[in-house]
């Protein structure tokens, strides 16, 4: 099942089943944090939820996007009580990336970078058997709520960033629950946007890197991740003409860890299990236009599609003025 949150043409929320090019509008249910909620009280799954409510108003999902009317598949009220945050060096890429890679991390451990051998960990304890935790992955920290685009919505690269590039993932949308469960509604593309010149500087510079803005959507994939995901990224430039395309795969099959392994490493901490609280947490890629050195430009359009999430995820890119601000001593 696919699901989206949207506005009406009165500027209404809704949460909405969508199937093809139909939207079905979910009756009782405003936001996908309701939703949820409503199943944690419930005991129930959001699935059968939103089947036995759907009988709302019919709208052409082309519409609502080409009207700029789509919302991330999940947010709060109060952006400061959604994370988003995300893990790296998780993804094993293609089957030629994947073969390199073995090779770069094979041999002597203390000769391979902090990255390298952070890569190699995960590939050699990243899944473990049964309902043990595997070793810990790399983890950012990205923002809250508020840097959380939906499709059609610009990314802001501030005007200080070195680059702007995507990063074309998948995300797990969590809300944790009254008990301070945990709680997973299923996985959303997202583009983990970063900026990467800063973190070639010095792999010390990744958590500046992530400060950025993140598209997630259109939609929210109720239930388990396929374990083979394929997709494709691009960059399209303003007037329409494909600068950059490339395949892209995600999915347990194509990662040196489990989900289960990188929600536990990242649920562990008392600090995310705050009743009430909203979860978008990035599980990495393997593919980024930046290492085919392309160098993005505002206007710019980062395309991100796979089929097993409906409509592509679609971001242009926007450069801000970061508007520096001296601080008072009071």
């Amino acid at each position: 099942m696919l699901l989206i949150q949207y506005k009406t043409a009165t500027s209404d929320r809704r949460v909405g089943i969508l199937n093809g090019d139909t939207v079905t509008a979910l009756d009782g249910y405003a936001t996908m944090l309701d939703l949820a909620a409503d199943a944690i009280g419930r005991g129930t799954g959001i699935a059968s939820l939103a089947d036995g409510a759907a009988g709302g108003a019919m709208e052409s999902y082309a519409t609502i996007a080409e009207q700029g009317r789509l919302l991330p598949p999940i947010d709060h009220p109060d952006p400061a009580h959604c994370w988003v945050t995300g893990t790296g060096l998780t993804h094993l890429g293609s089957a030629d990336t994947r073969d390199a890679m073995h090779k770069k991390i094979g041999g002597d451990v203390d000769a391979l970078s902090d990255s390298m051998k952070m890569f190699r960990l995960g590939v050699e304890g990243g899944k473990p058997a049964g309902d043990l935790p595997g070793v810990q992955p790399e983890w950012f920290y990205k923002g809250d709520g508020s840097c959380v685009r939906a499709s059609g919505q610009a990314l802001d690269m501030p005007d200080f960033a070195l680059d702007g590039g995507e990063e074309p993932e998948i995300a797990g949308l969590y809300l944790i629950g009254d008990d301070g469960q945990p709680y997973r509604l299923g996985f959303a593309l997202g583009n983990e946007f970063s900026d990467h010149v800063t973190e070639r500087q010095n792999y010390l510079y990744l958590a500046h890197s992530k400060l950025r803005s993140c598209g997630v959507g259109p939609a929210l994939l109720v239930g388990d991740l396929p374990a083979h995901v394929a997709g494709v990224s691009r960059v399209i430039d303003a007037d329409g003409r494909v600068r950059w395309e490339k395949a892209f795969v995600s999915g347990e099959q194509n990662m040196s860890h489990t989900i289960a392994n990188l929600e536990h490493h990242h649920f562990k901490y008392g600090l995310f299990k705050r009743p009430g609280d909203v979860h978008i947490h990035f599980f990495g890629t393997a593919t980024l236009s930046f290492a085919d050195n392309i160098r993005v430009r505002a206007g710019d359009i980062f395309e991100i599609e796979a089929p097993a999430f409906g409509p592509a995820l679609r971001n242009p890119l926007a450069v801000t003025a970061a508007g520096h601000a001296r601080v008072k001593a009071l």
